[in-house]
């Protein structure tokens, strides 16, 4: 498979919630799937698990928080452990990209889009086009 025809999964980890999306290298398409809640402090694994399974991604791209001055911080050093566990749980290869600015842009996209109030209120929506974004980020960074 040449590189330009992979499938992506991003994410958009927090503790509390990971947003993700899938992603088509050849086609530019990137579609939200569905936000997953953490479970006793852990990542759901087994909705990440079906996810993997179901997309069969070539490559996963995980969101790094980092400050506004493009500085690492708790939330890096979670996410850099999340894409490590991505790594050695299913063997797949994990980059990470910068998010700073992705949750705040999501946030306006659902301001400006026809959902109705309720569903833009629910930050598990914010968090799977966030990690839409991530995706749209890396692909921005890697065309041609």
């Amino acid at each position: 498979m040449r590189t330009s025809e992979r499938t992506l999964l991003g994410f958009d980890f927090s503790k509390n919630r990971i947003g993700i999306a899938v992603g088509h290298e050849l086609t530019g398409t990137i579609t939200p799937l569905e936000t997953l809640t953490a479970k006793n402090n852990k990542p759901d694994w087994e909705g990440i698990t079906r996810l993997l399974e179901e997309w069969q991604p070539d490559l996963c791209v995980v969101g790094l928080p980092l400050t506004e001055e493009g500085e690492e911080q708790d939330a890096s050093q979670a996410a850099r452990r999340f894409a490590n566990q991505i790594n050695g749980r299913y063997h797949l290869p994990v980059e990470l990209v910068d998010e700073r600015y992705t949750t705040r842009e999501a946030q306006s996209l659902t301001q400006e889009s026809s959902m109705s109030k309720k569903d833009r209120k629910k930050k598990a929506n914010i968090d799977k086009i966030a990690a839409q974004l991530i995706i749209q980020s890396w692909l921005e960074n890697h065309a041609g």
